[in-house]
């Protein structure tokens, strides 16, 4: 056997050289700090002159503010007394808290105190660059709450909201007071649930493109026109989130993709929900949140959550909005407690 040369040894340690320096810079390497989220602006940013400040303005509830978190300031209202007993009102994917405008009144004409708030990247409420996922919602909340001072709540929420609330109770039940409201409520939708059309529309692609100048600025054109008195007031609030705000198309996709839509089976077989009362209430057309997914919740609920499953019959999606006196009227029998007293 040769020995090696001192030629060959020096060869070899060269090669072996930049590897190894390689290797222990990456090794060694510190990552960088994140960058901080950047935050998209709300219906706020839109100039006086923008059909969203008719239809939808600032101050379409009393006592409005603005809490600051680290994602993005929330659009809030207080109404109601301030000894009443306390709601929080969760609106859906698409539509801002305005969704609730034929039922906080009532509610609070009972003697109530609302909040209502709009969700990340719609109506007032700032559009973080992040994932649209169910802990972005329900940390949202806990924060307005802890903002507010509010220590329980009775949470109802609509459509998306539905499985919001129901995420937030399974996660903060020490911040949930005795009912719980899921209306037309999602959380246990499929994929094939959801369109083709929305499956595209929502992919990083389309949404690259959707996102773009060009597009953008045809959609504002769209949408600065002239429109028939016969439109309704919260399509064109879609519309105009959809063709103004850079964050609010991004937060739709995100949340069918990531968010509460979908994937919330363990919240609802918590067992936060034992001992509370939970409302469940949809409509029999319901062509958004299939029907069968009222029965499916049911049945995933814990034995100890006292529950009504109540099917409006010939009523689709949006109940707070075509059905409001049956919907006020049951989340006051919910709040009441009286009736359900009864309940095993």
């Amino acid at each position: 056997m040769v020995a090696s040369s001192p030629y060959q040894c020096m060869t070899l340690a060269l090669l072996m050289l930049p590897p190894l320096l390689l290797t222990t810079y990456f090794m060694a390497a510190f990552p960088s700090p994140p960058a901080p989220i950047s935050v998209h602006p709300s219906l706020a940013s839109l100039p006086s002159t923008s059909k969203s400040w008719s239809i939808y303005p600032e101050d379409f509830y009393t006592g409005g503010g603005y809490a600051v978190f680290p994602t993005g300031k929330v659009r809030y209202w207080l109404l109601g007394p301030e000894k009443g007993k306390k709601i929080v009102l969760i609106h859906g994917l698409s539509i801002p808290a305005i969704i609730w405008k034929d039922v906080a009144p009532k509610l609070v004409a009972s003697g109530h105190r609302v909040l209502l708030y709009d969700l990340y990247g719609r109506g007032y409420s700032d559009a973080p660059q992040t994932a649209y996922d169910t802990n972005l919602y329900t940390t949202q909340l806990a924060f307005l709450m802890q903002y507010l001072k509010w220590q329980k709540a009775n949470i109802i929420g609509v459509s998306m909201g539905g499985a919001i609330a129901a995420a937030f109770t399974a996660q903060f039940p020490h911040l949930v007071d005795e009912s719980v409201g899921l209306i037309a409520c999602a959380g246990l939708m499929e994929s094939n649930d959801i369109s083709r059309t929305a499956k595209v529309m929502s992919s990083p692609l389309i949404q690259i493109l959707a996102s773009s100048r060009p597009v953008q600025m045809y959609m504002q054109r769209l949408t600065n026109q002239s429109v028939s008195q016969d439109e309704k007031p919260l399509l064109e609030i879609v519309r105009l989130q959809s063709a103004h705000l850079p964050g609010y198309n991004h937060a739709l996709s995100s949340s069918l993709r990531d968010g509460p839509v979908r994937g919330q089976r363990a919240a609802f077989q918590s067992k936060s929900f034992e001992g509370k009362r939970v409302l469940i209430l949809h409509g029999t057309r319901d062509s958004t949140v299939h029907p069968k997914y009222a029965d499916k919740i049911s049945a995933l609920l814990p034995s100890a959550a006292k529950q009504k499953l109540i099917m409006l019959e010939g009523a689709g999606h949006d109940l707070s909005v075509s059905h409001p006196e049956q919907v006020t009227a049951e989340l006051l029998d919910l709040l009441d407690g009286r009736s359900w007293k009864k309940l095993p």
